[in-house]
């Protein structure tokens, strides 16, 4: 597609989806959930835990209460009894938030995420973090790593991290649907939530050669989309992550064109 075109596509998609009625329960995503507590470990929790069907990330984030974070294990345990998601079972949800817990007390996931930050940016901070919610609990079990991941060693043979870039994404960025309950990160530096919607889009639409979804894709990502906004990449990401879950986008002769867009009114 046309660089001049592309550019106002996503600008309109950006715009017209930066609403309230974007979050709803015909179209959920766990920012929904997460925006019901402003707080950065609850959103944590709904982040990490958001993969696999889009409803059911939902049904089950909703599920898990912020007071959990910090509870004492015993009626942790009680309260957790028999719940699980997918890969983790009730003590790993148990652990998680004993771990959340003393987060907290040791100055939170901001504070954690900037003493890497300050050094080696945004892919230094994720791995402070990473390193931080580790360091604070032995407890490891396979349920539980997957969880929470793994830190960035080499950027050029890391995952894309889309859950983690999605939960900075809800930190640092403001506006209708982020809640930017950070400060002292630029939008600028953030780097884009690469899953397979985005990914399959953004190559549909020359914004991505690389072809493989990994953390190289997203930053290439990035940086292009940087070409229409240097200081707000990120905010093309609702956009693109639509386009591919509502099957906007169709190919005819080998090129990428739109369907019309549910924003949209026929002339």
């Amino acid at each position: 597609m046309e660089h001049g075109r592309l550019k106002e596509l996503l600008e309109y998609e950006a715009a017209a989806r930066n609403c309230e009625g974007e979050l709803c329960e015909s179209r959920p995503d766990p920012l929904m959930v997460a925006r019901r507590y402003p707080d950065e470990l609850h959103a944590l929790t709904c982040a990490l835990f958001a993969y696999g069907n889009a409803k059911a990330i939902v049904t089950f984030t909703a599920s898990l209460e912020p007071s959990y974070i910090g509870m004492e294990e015993g009626l942790l345990r009680e309260k957790l009894r028999g719940k699980y998601y997918r890969f983790q079972n009730a003590e790993d949800l148990v652990q998680w938030f004993v771990t959340l817990g003393r987060l907290r007390d040791a100055g939170g996931a901001e504070t954690a995420f900037m003493h890497g930050y300050r050094k080696d940016g945004v892919i230094g901070g994720l791995s402070a973090l990473i390193e931080a919610l580790y360091r604070l609990n032995p407890y490891r079990s396979r349920g539980y790593e997957f969880l929470i991941g793994k830190p960035i060693l080499s950027p050029a043979k890391a995952s894309a991290m889309k859950r983690w870039m999605m939960y900075l994404r809800w930190m640092v960025r403001r506006d209708v649907l982020d809640m930017g309950l950070w400060s002292g990160v630029k939008r600028s530096e953030l780097i884009m939530p690469l899953d397979t919607h985005t990914f399959n889009v953004s190559r549909s639409l020359g914004l991505l050669k690389r072809g493989q979804c990994d953390l190289r894709a997203a930053v290439e990502l990035t940086e292009n989309l940087r070409l229409f906004d240097p200081e707000d990449p990120l905010k093309y990401d609702f956009a693109l992550y639509r386009i591919g879950q509502e099957k906007m986008l169709v190919k005819e002769d080998g090129k990428a064109n739109m369907v019309q867009s549910r924003h949209q009114v026929r002339g």
